[in-house]
């Protein structure tokens, strides 16, 4: 009987559990795996939202959970979470003896989880490398575990040449889209009037979903930014409901969070959410009007939906974008212009560039072809002829 290949998927966060979602399911139902679930980052933080609950609502075993967030977003703490991250991740591969390690995009938990998987000698295989967002740190993040991969599951043909330039096979991508999209094609989404009752709130006349996330390559420039993506909403007539997300736990992510919950009391058309989970997330995205700030999902998922994004600053600068996506400056001024632009936009006939919703079955059958640990860990740097 051939035995079982054990692979391991490391998730760090709300957003990056969702866009893995199908590909954890269809693992588990794979025969021939043993799905090995590392926990870790956000998902055990309780001002985070202990996201960790969603992942057992949703049945699915977790072989380890690894502590590695300190209560600092400074950057010495972010550098100390890694440390305890690179430790207890170790730690983890070292008693679970995976096959293969698979990992999704550039945030810090994840580039924890590549170092230990590649000193452990570790076949790694990462999704959505190649992508481009030059206005954060995570860009050089998402390079790095590239470089330590072994097999690259990209998004894009796009990426796909970025990951060519970067000196890696071409036999090792396998161009799968994002996984994200699988959500909308497999998973029933709530319809308004059940969204309503699971939020506890019913939605305004006109709604409008906002998260902003901390500009790491920016120090200072978050506060500033957010506080004047906050004064052009405030200029909105007031039958606009607000639904914010919280920022996740990057760099500065805490004083972002503090500035937006004061702002936010006393503002009945004002909803602040730690998580919302991906299902009530992608069912929020379904029924608003546009998706607004510097979140991925305003250019992942929301063209899915035929909405408009107002990308604010360069957070995402770089990466593949829809036409229902519009770029502007972190000026109080140019928000308004983009907001009243996205009010008027069609979009009935916008695509998806990043996919069909099929992505999950790619990638397993990608991890499933992959050849024994000895074949893949020795790599060649592989010029491209110009």
């Amino acid at each position: 009987m051939k035995p079982q290949r054990k692979i391991a998927v490391v998730t760090g966060s709300r957003a990056e559990y969702g866009l893995l979602y199908w590909v954890i399911q269809d693992l588990r139902a794979s025969a021939g795996v043993e799905l090995q679930l590392i926990v870790t980052g956000m998902h055990l933080a309780p001002e985070f939202g202990m996201t960790v609950r969603e992942i057992e609502s949703d049945g699915v075993p977790i072989a380890r959970k690894v502590e590695m967030l300190l209560s600092s977003d400074t950057p010495g703490g972010i550098a100390k979470s890694m440390a305890l991250g690179l430790i207890g991740l170790s730690d983890a591969f070292e008693q679970l003896q995976p096959d293969v390690v698979l990992v999704l995009g550039d945030r810090f938990e994840i580039l924890a989880a590549a170092q230990a998987a590649l000193l452990h000698n570790l076949p790694l295989a990462h999704i959505a490398g190649g992508d481009t967002t030059e206005g954060a740190f995570d860009e050089a993040i998402r390079h790095a575990i590239t470089k330590m991969s072994h097999l690259h599951l990209v998004t894009t043909e796009l990426s796909a040449r970025r990951v060519r330039q970067l000196g890696e096979d071409p036999a090792s991508i396998r161009v799968v889209g994002s996984p994200g999209l699988d959500q909308l094609r497999r998973r029933p989404l709530l319809d308004r009037a059940a969204l309503a009752e699971s939020l506890g709130v019913p939605l305004g006349e006109r709604n409008l979903l906002i998260t902003f996330h901390p500009v790491t390559l920016e120090p200072g420039e978050g506060e500033r930014q957010q506080a004047e993506m906050l004064a052009a909403l405030e200029t909105l007539p007031k039958d606009t409901t607000l639904w914010f997300t919280r920022p996740n736990a990057d760099t500065g992510g805490r004083a972002l969070a503090a500035a937006l919950d004061a702002w936010a009391q006393g503002r009945p058309n004002v909803q602040v959410f730690t998580s919302l989970g991906p299902l009530r997330y992608l069912s929020l995205m379904s029924q608003v009007d546009a998706v607004v700030g510097n979140s991925s999902s305003g250019l992942y998922e929301a063209p899915s939906f035929r909405i408009p994004t107002v990308d604010i600053g360069d957070r995402q600068r770089g990466r593949l974008a829809a036409d229902s996506v519009i770029h502007c400056e972190p000026q109080r001024d140019a928000i308004r212009a983009a907001l009243e632009q996205a009010r008027q936009l069609d979009c009935s006939a916008t695509l998806n560039p990043y996919g069909d919703g099929q992505s999950a079955a790619r990638i397993v059958a990608a991890l499933l072809a992959l050849p024994a640990r000895e074949q893949l860990v020795k790599k060649r740097f592989h010029l491209l002829e110009v």
